[in-house]
């Protein structure tokens, strides 16, 4: 199940503003995905999640089959039921938790052999039973199982040095047939929902031009751009963000995978882009970095101690303003003091207040860029956002 409506498109740029249809709910886009690996977006609440606009989250296939593991999964029905999220959910196929296990797996034809991470329990992932777990899980946007391909290789005989273009064309052409693999078992465990084909061809054009046509000639539901933001500089990473995203069918769904900061999610809306995840809302939410409007915030530093201003006057999230109350009273709305000393103090309620900061930030951009868009305003919106995080906090 997966309808994607296209509504409308930037005359000077190839951004464009859909609504995704799926078996859980519907998504507008473009968006941004919260990550919630092992069913949990870390630090928060689903409740806050509704709150700040979360349409759709991201759950991970290998950390899932691992922990709690398949049986519990199956009794629940799938994820939505086992962390009680009645939105759409997409999961990874566990092909980039795969390739970041390095020495530790084996890649073969048939499958990657591995340690289990959690028990060190002699493992093997295939494309089959990807397919499998994903079915088991539910979610609504299943990936296909690929080979992330490195920026620096970490295979033994060349490990530390950069990934030629032959070894990115084996990985491209295995992650290929891999996903022909994909698709039939998909169909054979007749999944109910929608899987989506990984672009692959690490750092050259003509590889990723060429995966994404052998993708497209197989017809999947939707598309997405893998193999980025794995190590490369922010350069390489726009080249390849600049020249495939748009490439791709047009009446299709495009999906930019672990990217990034909220100048990468601009640019990718440019380039063509309608779904983001990154874990660097919460990580770096974890670590004291704060988004916000007029650019990035170190909670940690000594000039926060006594500030009593929010995080962002113009964020309208709990932790910068709060909300009301039933009895009319309102509850939250802190100070960068308070924050920088909870930090200090390492309370929980720190980094909770943080990452639901963050990602409220990152889903408030995803909704302003679709309302510019939808008023045919992108173009401007991008300048103001620039000059907006420009001027500092």
């Amino acid at each position: 199940m997966l309808k994607f409506d296209l509504l409308q498109t930037d005359p000077d740029s190839h951004a464009r503003r859909g609504r995704l249809t799926l078996n859980h709910g519907v998504v507008e886009t473009p968006i941004f995905m919260p990550v919630g690996t092992y069913g949990t977006v870390k630090g928060v609440m689903p409740s806050s999640l509704e709150d700040m606009g979360a349409q759709i989250i991201l759950g991970n296939t290998f950390h899932l089959w691992m922990r709690p593991g398949l049986d519990v999964m199956a009794q629940f029905g799938g994820l939505h039921q086992f962390e009680k999220w009645n939105k759409p959910i997409l999961t990874d196929s566990g092909g980039f938790q795969v390739w970041s296990l390095g020495e530790m797996r084996k890649i073969t034809e048939e499958g990657v052999k591995f340690s289990s991470p959690v028990n060190g329990d002699k493992l093997f992932l295939t494309p089959e039973i990807s397919m499998q777990i994903q079915t088991i899980l539910n979610s609504d946007i299943v990936m296909q199982f690929d080979e992330c391909t490195p920026y620096i290789s970490v295979e033994p005989k060349t490990k530390g040095q950069l990934t030629t273009e032959a070894e990115a064309r084996s990985s491209m052409e295995l992650s290929l047939r891999w996903a022909k693999r994909c698709k039939t078992e998909f169909a054979k465990l007749e999944n109910p929902n929608a899987l989506f084909g990984i672009v692959q061809g690490g750092m050259f054009e003509s590889l990723r031009q060429e995966s994404l046509e052998q993708l497209v000639a197989m017809d999947f539901p939707g598309y997405a751009v893998g193999g980025v933001s794995v190590g490369e500089p922010k350069d390489e990473m726009l080249r390849i963000m600049a020249h495939t995203p748009h490439r791709l069918p047009a009446d299709k769904p495009r999906y930019l995978m672990g990217v990034g900061t909220p100048e990468d999610l601009v640019a990718g809306v440019a380039q063509g882009v309608d779904m983001f995840d990154c874990v660097m809302p919460t990580r770096n939410a974890r670590n004291g970095h704060l988004f916000t409007r007029f650019g990035d915030l170190k909670i940690r530093n000594a000039r926060h101690k006594i500030d009593e201003s929010p995080l962002d006057s113009t964020c309208t999230c709990y932790a910068c303003q709060g909300s009301t109350l039933a009895n009319g009273t309102v509850s939250g709305g802190f100070s960068r003091a308070y924050l920088h000393h909870l930090d200090r103090c390492g309370e929980m309620l720190g980094p909770m207040l943080a990452s639901i900061h963050n990602l409220h930030y990152f889903l408030n951009l995803m909704r302003e860029v679709r309302e510019a868009l939808d008023a045919g305003q992108f173009g401007p919106f991008v300048k103001q956002f620039h000059v907006d995080r420009a001027r500092g906090v």
